[in-house]
């Protein structure tokens, strides 16, 4: 028994495939970009969070169990 192909219903567009990017997928890289730019020219602005010793413990365990 043959197997039926499917056809699509209008035509592929001429130039290849026709993707558009959300605004945000432009924008959120750009903010992340500029925000660690900032960071590096002045680095006197950056300021270690006082977190939980919890979560610190945690963090390093985890950079313990990564250069293994």
């Amino acid at each position: 028994m043959s197997a039926h192909t499917h056809t699509r219903p209008h035509p592929a567009p001429r130039g290849g495939v026709d993707t558009r990017l959300p605004w945000w997928a432009l924008a959120l890289p750009t903010l992340a970009f500029v925000a660690l730019l900032t960071l590096i020219l002045n680095p006197s602005e950056a300021h270690a969070a006082a977190g939980d010793p919890g979560l610190t413990h945690l963090v390093e365990r985890a950079q313990r169990l990564i250069a293994r």
